[in-house]
C-alpha cells in the first residue's frame, strides 16, 4: 500500500489545456503516473466527490491528498521530486510571479480568441458551461463581443508572442536557457491551446519561427509514462489511504485563518460554481489544506493555492 498510496493519479481530459500544463510539468521531470479521464462537463461526481465540489481541470489525487489548481500540482511536484527542478537558476519567485499572468489575463484572453472564433460553431451546452466558468453571468453577450472583437484580441496575444520570439531568438532550447523550467509548461499550455483548437492558431504562430520551434521542443518532451486508471479505482484509492501529516499556521495571515476554523474555499472569479467547505488543517502566504471526509473515500486532505481563491470562515 505504501507504494500505491504515493501514485500520482490525475484526473483530467485529453482537450484540457490546463491539463497540458500538468501532463508537460510531468515530463519534464519524468514521473510516472496513473490517468483518470473525467468529464469535459459537469455533472463530474467523482471528482467532485474527491474535491468537495470543486469541478476544474486539472486535479491531482496522491493517496487521500486532493491537489487543486496547477499552482498546487506544480509546487507539490518539486517538493516530493525536487530533481529535475521546474525552478533552474535563481528565479524562482519571478516565475511564480509570471505564472499569474499566464495562468491569469493571457489564458482568459486565449479563451476569448477560440469561443469567439467558434461562433454559433459551439455545442449549446458547452458554450454555455464554458462561458459562464470565463465570462461571467452575461457569458451570451460576452461571446458575441469576442466574436465582433477577434481582429483586437489576436493583436493583444500577438505582442507578447513577439516577446516570446525575442527571449527564444538566441537560439535556445527553453525559456530560460538549456533546461525546462514551470514557466515552459505554464506558458506552452496557452500556446498548445491556440494552435490546436484556433482555426486560425498555426498559421498565426507560423510568424513566429523561434516560437514555434520552442513548442516543438517542449512537445517533444513528453507526459513521463502513463497509466490509465478508472474512476471507481482512484475513489477507492482514496478510502484505502490516510491524508499525509501536515501543520502550518501563518501569524500574519490577513484573515486570522487558523487550523480548525470552517471554511469555504472558491475561485476568486465568480464562475458560477460550488465552494468547497471544510476544516482548515494549515495555511500559509502560498497554500491552504482542508479536511474532509465523505462515507465513499474517508477522510482526505484537500489542497488549495492562496492566490487566485476566496477563503471564506463559516
Amino acid at each position: 500500500m505504501a507504494e500505491s498510496a504515493s501514485e500520482i493519479i490525475l484526473h483530467n481530459y485529453p482537450q484540457s489545456p490546463v491539463a497540458e500544463k500538468a501532463r508537460v510539468a510531468f515530463g519534464i521531470k519524468g514521473l510516472t503516473w496513473r490517468d483518470v479521464e473525467i468529464p469535459r462537463l459537469p455533472p463530474k461526481p467523482f471528482l467532485t466527490l474527491l474535491t468537495g465540489g470543486y469541478r476544474r481541470t486539472p486535479v491531482v489525487q496522491i493517496g487521500a491528498d486532493i491537489y487543486c489548481d496547477s499552482q498546487c500540482i506544480i509546487r507539490e511536484l518539486e517538493r516530493r521530486y525536487p530533481s529535475p527542478t521546474f525552478f533552474p537558476g535563481t528565479d524562482a519567485g519571478l516565475m511564480w510571479c509570471l505564472s499569474r499572468w499566464t495562468d491569469g489575463a493571457l489564458f482568459d484572453l486565449a479563451v476569448k480568441i477560440v469561443l469567439g472564433s467558434a461562433g454559433d460553431q459551439l455545442p449549446p451546452d458547452f458554450a454555455a458551461d464554458r462561458g459562464r466558468l470565463y465570462l461571467g453571468e452575461n457569458w451570451a453577450q460576452g461571446l458575441k463581443a469576442a466574436n465582433a472583437e477577434l481582429p483586437h484580441l489576436v493583436s493583444q496575444v500577438r505582442a507578447p508572442f513577439a516577446w516570446l520570439e525575442r527571449q527564444l531568438g538566441d537560439g535556445r532550447e527553453f525559456l530560460l536557457g538549456s533546461a525546462p523550467a514551470a514557466i515552459d509548461a505554464q506558458m506552452y499550455h496557452v500556446v498548445w491551446f491556440l494552435h490546436g483548437r484556433w482555426d486560425q492558431g498555426p498559421a498565426f504562430l507560423s510568424e513566429f519561427p523561434a516560437l514555434e520551434r520552442w513548442r516543438e521542443t517542449v512537445c517533444r518532451l513528453g507526459h513521463g509514462d502513463r497509466a490509465d486508471m478508472s474512476p471507481q479505482d482512484a475513489i477507492e484509492r482514496a478510502r484505502a489511504c490516510e491524508p499525509a501529516p501536515i501543520e502550518g499556521l501563518d501569524d500574519h495571515d490577513p484573515q486570522g485563518l487558523e487550523p480548525g476554523m470552517q471554511v469555504t474555499i472558491s475561485p476568486d472569479l465568480d464562475g458560477g460554481e460550488q465552494p468547497v467547505a471544510g476544516e482548515v488543517v494549515a495555511v500559509s502566504r502560498d497554500t491552504i489544506t482542508v479536511r474532509r471526509s465523505e462515507p465513499e473515500t474517508g477522510s482526505l486532505h484537500v489542497h488549495f493555492p492562496r492566490a487566485g481563491y476566496m477563503v471564506k470562515p463559516v
